[in-house]
C-alpha cells in the first residue's frame, strides 16, 4: 500500500523535472504552421488578362506581399536597446539646545546648564547600465487578419545543434503598409512583438539550477 501511495508523488517529481527539450518542444505548438484555407472557385479566380487583381494586396499581380492566413513573411530583426540610470541622494540634519536654569534654584550661581545637540547624514549612490543587440532573419506566418486589416504574425525557427536545439520565436501585429515591395517587415514595425530566443538540451540544462534547489531558494529565508 505504501508503494502504491509514493507512485503519484514519483510522477508528480519526475513531471517537475522534465529537461528542457520535453517542455520546449510543447511550447512549440503554439507556433505550428497555419495554412491558408481552400479557395473557393468562382468567376474573379478564372484569368482575365488584365493586370488588376482583386484577390491581391496591391495594384498588380506581381505584388507578393503578405496579405491574407496562410502568406509568408520575411522579419529582419533589428533589436538594439541601451539604457543607463544613474542616482546620488544625500542629506544631513543637526540640532542643538540650551537651558539656562533661574538664579533661586542656583543658589545665585548661574553655573547649571542643559546642553542638548544632534547630529545626522544620510549619502547614497547607485547605477545600472544594460545593453542589447539582436540581428538576423527568419520567415513568419499571417495566422489572422484583424478587422482594421492588420495582420496577426507568428512563427518559429528551429536550429539543431550538437546537444541542444535553439529556438527563436516571433508573435506579433503588422501593417501590411510597413511590408516592403519585397515582403519584408523590420522588428521595430511590429506592434505588440513577442521575441524569444531559447535554448534547450543538454548545455542548456546544465546552465541552470535543478528543480529542487531553484524550491529550496524560493522558501529560503537567508
Amino acid at each position: 500500500m505504501t508503494s502504491l501511495l509514493r507512485l503519484p508523488l514519483l510522477a508528480a517529481l519526475l513531471a517537475t523535472a522534465a529537461c528542457s527539450t520535453y517542455v520546449e518542444e510543447r511550447a512549440s505548438d503554439a507556433y505550428a504552421p497555419v495554412y491558408a484555407p481552400e479557395p473557393e472557385p468562382d468567376r474573379l479566380s478564372l484569368p482575365s488578362g488584365a493586370i488588376y487583381n482583386s484577390r491581391q494586396q496591391g495594384l498588380f499581380v506581381a505584388d507578393r506581399r503578405a496579405s491574407r492566413v496562410g502568406d509568408i513573411l520575411t522579419v529582419t530583426f533589428s533589436e538594439r536597446f541601451q539604457a543607463s540610470k544613474s542616482q546620488s541622494a544625500s542629506g544631513s540634519k543637526s540640532g542643538s539646545f540650551e537651558l539656562d536654569l533661574p538664579d533661586v534654584l542656583t543658589g545665585g550661581r548661574n553655573e547649571a546648564q542643559f546642553n542638548s545637540a544632534s547630529a545626522r547624514g544620510f549619502s547614497g549612490s547607485g547605477a545600472a547600465a544594460q545593453a542589447n543587440s539582436f540581428t538576423g532573419r527568419m520567415s513568419v506566418s499571417v495566422v489572422r487578419v484583424l478587422p482594421n486589416g492588420h495582420l496577426e504574425i507568428a512563427g518559429q525557427k528551429r536550429i539543431t545543434l550538437n546537444n541542444g536545439d535553439e529556438y527563436v520565436r516571433l508573435r506579433g501585429i503588422v501593417r501590411p503598409e510597413d511590408i516592403s515591395a519585397n515582403n519584408i517587415v523590420s522588428s521595430d514595425r511590429i506592434a505588440h512583438a513577442d521575441i524569444r530566443y531559447i535554448g534547450a538540451g543538454d548545455v542548456a540544462d546544465t546552465a541552470q539550477q535543478g528543480w529542487l534547489a531553484r524550491a529550496v531558494n524560493t522558501v529560503s529565508p537567508y
